[in-house]
């Protein structure tokens, strides 16, 4: 899942980018409202993460007007202000949650989880693809009853996949929303964890659930022997 941060306390936005690349999420990162609004426009995100008080354009001008144009990106906005006022403007303008600093990380992680389980498979907290089980919010692998450890990054690519199952899906798409716009390496990266992929869920298993379709990308299926 690719996620946007705009928030001009560059620690706090770095700390942030670090600990989601961590679980597993593409992050980009800007520091003012400007930039925000731009790369919420001209990039596809799975969440935006929006302070308020921003330089150049705030949080809530940011939400109204991706809102107005019919952008759905779920938005969580954070910010230093505490008051049923701010909330309920935050809220009013189209976003998804509210949260105020300082704020548990533990917290952040999961409303966003939260969020993007109500946007993916209407809410669905469990993704099921045949006998494979992807369980988002705990991180978890299973086919059939057995448990299959995969890293941060391969389990993103895996989601990824899941949640667009029976579709094809591109090298393109998957670089874009795994990882993040700054990445600039060898786009057959992609590759590399697919082939991995198929090494831990289907080799072990006699599954081929993973399909590559040529010129087009992969397409993620119920595996069969």
């Amino acid at each position: 899942m690719r996620l946007l941060i705009v928030e001009d306390e560059k620690r706090l936005a770095t700390a942030l980018a670090r600990g989601l690349g961590a679980e597993g999420f593409a992050v980009d990162v800007a520091h003012d409202g400007t930039e925000g609004l731009h790369l919420a426009t001209t990039n596809d995100y799975d969440l935006l993460i929006l302070d308020i008080m921003l330089p150049g354009t705030n949080g809530y001008r940011i939400c109204a007007t991706l809102r107005a144009a019919g952008d759905e990106t779920p938005v969580l906005m954070l910010t230093a202000k505490d008051g049923e006022y701010d909330e309920a403007e935050g809220l009013d303008t189209g976003a998804d949650d509210y949260l105020t600093k300082p704020f548990s990380y533990v917290v952040l992680l999961a409303r966003i989880r939260a969020l993007l389980r109500r946007r993916t498979r209407g809410g669905a907290p469990v993704l099921r693809v045949g006998d494979l089980t992807l369980e988002p919010s705990a991180r978890r692998c299973l086919r059939g009853t057995e448990e299959v450890t995969l890293t941060a990054k391969e389990f993103a690519v895996l989601e990824y996949l899941a949640v667009r199952a029976g579709q094809v899906v591109s090298k393109a798409d998957i670089l874009e929303h795994v990882w993040d716009f700054a990445y600039n390496g060898d786009p057959n990266i992609v590759e590399v964890y697919i082939s991995a992929l198929r090494r831990k869920i289907d080799a072990p298993f006699g599954r081929r659930s993973i399909a590559t379709v040529r010129g087009a990308g992969y397409r993620l299926a119920a595996g069969h022997g």
